[in-house]
């Protein structure tokens, strides 16, 4: 498989996660596909998160515990 064939996937799934992020408030300004992974030999390019500051951590936090998962404590 071809970089441009691994990478154009990678490049669908992260502007879902982009719009899911924005769905429930939270930006991450660096959120991007990775360009090492991307032009290598890996069979799928690797998602940068990238860096956010304190505000945004704590959004992200608080979506992800509002899900319910193990620890979440999302359950009413």
């Amino acid at each position: 498989m071809t970089s441009s064939r691994r990478v154009r996937p990678t490049e669908e799934i992260v502007e879902e996660l982009r719009a899911a992020l924005v769905g429930v408030g939270v930006v991450l300004p660096s959120l991007r596909v990775d360009p090492v992974t991307g032009a290598s030999d890996e069979p799928f390019a690797l998602v940068a998160l990238g860096r956010c500051n304190v505000g945004t951590a704590q959004k992200l936090t608080a979506v992800l515990r509002g899900l319910g998962g193990p620890g979440g404590g999302g359950e009413s």
